[in-house]
């Protein structure tokens, strides 16, 4: 069986390159660099197009390591033009991916899961049980994929941010978070700073201090309600997890990374808008760096809540703001298509054992 290409960081293809492909000592590191950056700077699709390696190599390589094999099954466009693409991975099961275009930049949302294990009453992610995490080679193919579809091989970057937003739970699955990123993060590899990643959790408070360690991104905690019981209410992790547990951990995590925690905080109209609610939410931003986004609520088929209206948004950020605290409105974008904050899900489910 082949080699998946996607699932080996720097180190790892140096030691397959020696170890299975017979390459010597001396030209790995050379040999490794061409490999990654022809794939992952300049799109390359087959060994055979790597016409800087001889060709005896090429043939070695074109036995033993595989490329992505993942595949884009249908895509959608939104009217703000934020496209959303049902990704087909190799065992038959499929993911979302989104790509939010905007004038600075260009953003692609990935999933770290097929479904979630967690169910916040909101989310319509979490309304598909977890199938499983993804591989390394899974995350980085959603964007490899979405960087072939955009033709994005060029020096200037059409894709210039990495969020890890989709389905799933990354800090869940950790061990694949973290090769992954450093794919994303290799100089040799996809070459995006760890200003452009976002690690996006639920708030998974005993893998953020191995997070703070061994990945260093920005973090973003999908905080969502400013008290413990509110909190329970909507995201029942809260019962494992509670504020002040992560808030020890945040604290942690910004010490090391040195950058502010961004709080997630979707508004639910008559939920957790209320000025009571600013009070608390800036009580507990003062203990510790921190950011908030203030998400407008998007609607899907059979949920309950309403989203807040605009002018309570901003009368809810303005407070924080007036208390001396950094409060963004962040507008909703692809909710036509189902691809906006908490939109995301496939109809993949897990396989009984027969």
């Amino acid at each position: 069986m082949k080699q998946n290409l996607l699932d080996l960081n720097y180190e790892d293809l140096k030691s397959f390159l020696n170890l299975k492909v017979g390459v010597e000592e001396k030209k790995l590191n050379m040999r490794a660099q061409q490999i990654f950056n022809a794939v992952y700077q300049k799109g390359l699709k087959n060994f055979s197009n790597l016409t800087t390696i001889p060709l005896e190599l090429r043939q070695k390589l074109e036995k033993t390591i595989s490329f992505n094999d993942t595949k884009i099954v249908k895509s959608y466009v939104s009217k703000d033009g934020t496209q959303k693409f049902l990704v087909e991975l190799s065992d038959g099961n499929k993911v979302e991916c989104v790509y939010i275009p905007e004038k600075t930049r260009g953003t692609i949302c990935v999933s770290s899961q097929v479904g979630c294990s967690l169910t916040c009453t909101f989310c319509r992610s979490g309304t598909q049980k977890l199938v499983k995490n993804l591989s390394a080679s899974e995350i980085i193919g959603q964007i490899i994929l979405v960087k072939n579809k955009l033709r994005d091989w060029s020096d200037q970057k059409i894709v210039s941010n990495i969020v890890f937003m989709g389905q799933g739970e990354p800090l869940i699955n950790l061990k694949n978070l973290k090769k992954s990123i450093q794919i994303l993060k290799d100089k040799n590899g996809l070459n995006y700073g760890n200003k452009k990643i976002t690690v996006s959790t639920s708030g998974i408070a005993n893998k953020i201090p191995e997070a703070a360690d061994e990945i260093g991104t920005y973090l973003a905690l999908s905080l969502h309600a400013p008290n413990d019981k509110l909190r329970e209410e909507i995201m029942p992790i809260n019962k494992k997890f509670n504020i002040q547990n992560l808030i020890r951990q945040l604290k942690y995590y910004t010490s090391v990374v040195k950058e502010p925690i961004f709080l997630e905080y979707v508004m639910l109209k008559g939920i957790n808008d209320s000025e009571e609610c600013a009070k608390q939410l800036v009580k507990l931003m003062a203990q510790f760096p921190s950011k908030v986004n203030l998400i407008e609520f998007n609607r899907w088929p059979g949920v309950k809540f309403e989203p807040t209206e605009r002018k309570d948004i901003e009368k809810f950020s303005k407070y924080i703001q007036d208390k001396g605290f950094m409060s963004f409105i962040r507008r909703s974008r692809g909710d036509d298509v189902l691809a906006a904050c908490g939109q995301l899900r496939t109809e993949s489910q897990k396989r009984k054992n027969t």
